[in-house]
């Protein structure tokens, strides 16, 4: 009898750790919050002590506190550790907050931030400056990026798009505002249609005129018709809307110099304010300009197309430098970016702040990408796998980066959104010719209309 209860308490056991380890792989969120989360907390405060000493995170104690503890008991005195504070447990791993000691600094904690995720038993541990001597570390407790849901609170608004779920499990807001233009690499299957199936959905519910270049035919494009204020699906169609939109840029900018009282004759370059600083009974709609596929506008087979090719370019240029004081951001995609594509290439891309690279085909795109902001995100780039579509590293002139993902969004659900935001398109009188013919939605008879019978005398 007591072997039969032996075997019985073995078998619950082993299917205990079996499910477990099943949950970890196949719900790592459900795990996490039934036995990740108290076994990283034992942890944590079990070894906090000896894992910031072993860290080398610890100092000395105050004098004071020293002749203290020498006065009261024998033990010795002992290096401290930074002050903890309060853990806050999350959906997706835990929140502490750590008060450094005198002469430390937050990049001492960010350099053990390796050891930190070993020693807790974690799978990363992101370290983020709260105030002077405060700094935050968020430990993640699993890999959020393998399954991206978005977390239910995002800091959305006027031109800022909850786009994608960065690795420490906070979103990834594209704002417009902050970071005006933005390159965007992916080769074919990287997920960088997705990137932006998102963001130009995100930015439907707005009031924003969305403008659209598309010289594969309009096929990625093309389902965003009604929501779109112009598109122009081959390179003939781009090189009569780009003067149109520099055309309009001038209008705004002629606009704030009548508002302002600056003088008529003063340069576009030397005007400080934008079009945020006019009342809003006055202030004109923001444009967002989405290329996709750039390298298409650069590409020439002819003498004339060189020639149309060069005014592209310089329109998009002047559109870049000029167009966000206007309220004109641009987000240029494309599958590959290099010096090579001609004249203008980089220095269009000085002028493109924000960076996402997605898997690409070779390194030089990456590095045309990320190669003036870190070497380390040029080398993270490189290494996405493609069976991961969607991962992403995300940059800007400031140097720092990280990886992101894009949740899944079907087509047609985007599709969707676009046709019940139309009514938001705003009225812009220079872009209407260019404004996408949409054709009336077939209305499908239901089956449950009841058949007219035939007139009778």
């Amino acid at each position: 009898m007591t072997d039969l209860v032996t075997w019985a308490e073995l078998g619950g056991s082993l299917a205990a750790i079996g499910g477990a380890a099943y949950a970890r792989h196949a719900h790592p969120a459900a795990y996490w919050s039934t036995v990740g989360l108290p076994v990283s907390v034992a942890r944590l405060l079990a070894s906090y002590t000896s894992t910031m000493d072993a860290c080398g995170l610890t100092v000395e104690p105050p004098r004071w506190r020293a002749l203290a503890v020498k006065a009261t008991t024998r033990r010795e005195v002992r290096p401290v550790p930074p002050r903890r504070g309060m853990i806050r447990p999350t959906s997706t791993g835990l929140r502490l907050r750590l008060r450094l000691a005198p002469g430390q600094e937050p990049a001492d904690v960010a350099a053990s931030a390796e050891r930190l995720r070993h020693a807790w038993g974690v799978h990363a541990v992101y370290v983020r400056d709260v105030k002077p001597g405060v700094v935050e570390l968020r430990l993640v407790g699993f890999d959020v990026l393998r399954k991206v849901r978005m977390p239910r609170r995002t800091d959305a608004g006027p031109l800022r798009v909850p786009v994608a779920l960065r690795e420490d499990a906070t979103a990834f807001v594209r704002d417009y505002r902050a970071v005006p233009h933005e390159l965007v690499l992916g080769a074919t299957l990287s997920g960088k249609s997705m990137f932006l199936r998102n963001l130009l959905t995100g930015l439907a519910a707005q009031p924003v005129a969305l403008v659209g270049i598309d010289c594969k035919r309009g096929v990625e494009l093309a389902p965003f018709a009604p929501r779109l204020s112009a598109l122009a699906t081959d390179p003939e169609q781009a090189a009569e809307l780009l003067p149109v939109l520099v055309k309009e840029m001038e209008d705004r900018y002629d606009l704030i110099k009548a508002r302002q009282g600056i003088a008529p004759g003063t340069p576009d370059e030397l005007i400080t304010s934008d079009v945020w600083g006019l009342p809003e009974d006055e202030r004109p709609a923001p444009i967002v300009l989405f290329v996709d596929e750039v390298a298409e506008l650069f590409l020439v087979a002819t003498r004339k197309e060189e020639e149309r090719r060069d005014e592209m370019v310089t329109q998009l240029i002047r559109l870049a430098q000029l167009g966000r004081a206007a309220g004109i951001y641009l987000e240029v995609c494309g599958q590959r970016f290099g010096a090579e594509l001609g004249k203008g290439a980089t220095m269009l891309r000085a002028q493109l702040t924000g960076r996402v690279c997605h898997r690409v085909n070779d390194e030089a795109s990456a590095k045309m990408a990320l190669g003036d902001i870190a070497p380390e995100a040029v080398l993270a780039s490189c290494a996405i796998a493609a069976e991961l579509p969607g991962l992403a590293v995300v940059g800007d002139t400031s140097g720092g980066w990280s990886r992101i993902r894009t949740p899944h969004l079907s087509l047609a659900d985007a599709a969707a959104t676009c046709r019940e935001t139309a009514h938001l398109v705003p009225d812009i009188p220079a872009l209407a010719p260019f404004r996408p013919h949409v054709p009336p939605v077939p209305v499908k008879e239901s089956a449950l209309l009841a058949t007219p019978q035939p007139i009778t005398e």
